[in-house]
């Protein structure tokens, strides 16, 4: 990496497109949000309106001397072509999501999927600085990883490297919304984990709701154990392909802290008998981490190199 890539980014807009909120910052020349901005994601309305929705936001806060516009969504993305191949959630597909905007700000305009945009950011600023084999699980509704293998950000052969939910854990096991079984995301992800809950009987509106009741409801308690020994099981079989350095969790559900980092190390070690595993931790960047990651994105292929001093 360069002196100028380590650099915070300066004079750029990042928009992070949600499944349920719209978030953007516009950095000044120190690489500080100097403005950002939040909205609901009017999926409802349709995809017209998705898209219209980012457009505005793009456009309240692009003014000089902003250079790029860096974007990021969840789903399959086309980040050479800007589209958004497919995004259920958004009700999104093949949506030129890099152009919209573009014509809406006349300036160059990049897509980057989201948790790989967090992956950019946490190697940048947070606990993947150096790391040259980093893996950053995203915990939320759903799961994804951003991958960096021997210093490069993987991104596959059709762009969708990272389905890290998608891992299967247990043949036969409960079905995932994709269609397989046994995936880990129908485990640990966050919705998963409130609707395994709420067949005990209980109920629960959030997965911060359960790990609340942690010690207290036998309940909470066995759902968190198979969420949190699903996700030490995936990450053996990313570990062995990939021999991870470090592995990240972000997300809402990294907010649990011990409570996940803890029984996930003791699964990960478990089915790592021959080798010791690699280092489990929270990440620090917060909720923004992919605003940040779509700036600098945005920043490094458009070739607007971040200010000077």
């Amino acid at each position: 990496m360069t002196g100028t890539e380590t650099r915070r980014p300066a004079h750029v807009v990042a928009v992070d497109l949600g499944g349920t909120t719209i978030k953007a910052a516009r950095y000044d020349a120190d690489g500080i949000a100097e403005e950002t901005l939040r909205v609901p994601t009017p999926s409802s309305k349709g995809p017209d309106a998705v898209v219209a929705a980012v457009v505005q936001a793009a456009r309240a806060l692009v003014r000089p001397p902003v250079r790029a516009v860096g974007l990021c969504a969840p789903g399959l993305i086309d980040t050479v072509g800007g589209v958004v191949r497919f995004a259920s959630n958004l009700g999104l597909r093949d949506t030129p999501l890099a152009e919209a905007v573009a014509e809406a700000v006349r300036l160059p305009v990049t897509l980057e999927h989201d948790v790989r945009a967090a992956c950019l950011a946490e190697r940048q600023f947070g606990l993947g600085a150096g790391v040259s084999d980093l893996l950053v699980v995203v915990l939320g509704t759903g799961l994804a990883a951003g991958i960096v293998s021997d210093g490069r950000l993987l991104r596959g052969a059709t762009c969708i490297a990272g389905e890290f939910g998608h891992i299967p854990v247990h043949a036969d096991g409960e079905l995932c919304t994709c269609g397989q079984r046994g995936c880990v995301e129908a485990y640990a992800a966050a919705g998963a984990l409130v609707r395994r809950y709420r067949r005990t009987g209980s109920t629960a509106d959030t997965a911060a709701d359960i790990t609340a009741r942690l010690d207290s409801d036998p309940a909470a308690d066995r759902v968190w154990a198979e969420a949190t020994d699903a996700l030490g099981r995936a990450l053996v079989t990313s570990t062995v392909l990939l021999d991870h350095q470090r592995i990240v969790l972000a997300g809402g559900m990294a907010a649990a802290g011990p409570r996940l980092t803890d029984p996930v190390r003791r699964s990960l070690q478990r089915g790592l008998a021959w080798r010791t595993a690699p280092a489990v931790e929270i990440s620090p960047l917060g909720a923004d981490a992919g605003l940040l990651g779509a700036a600098l994105h945005a920043l490094t292929a458009t070739g607007a190199a971040p200010a000077q001093g």
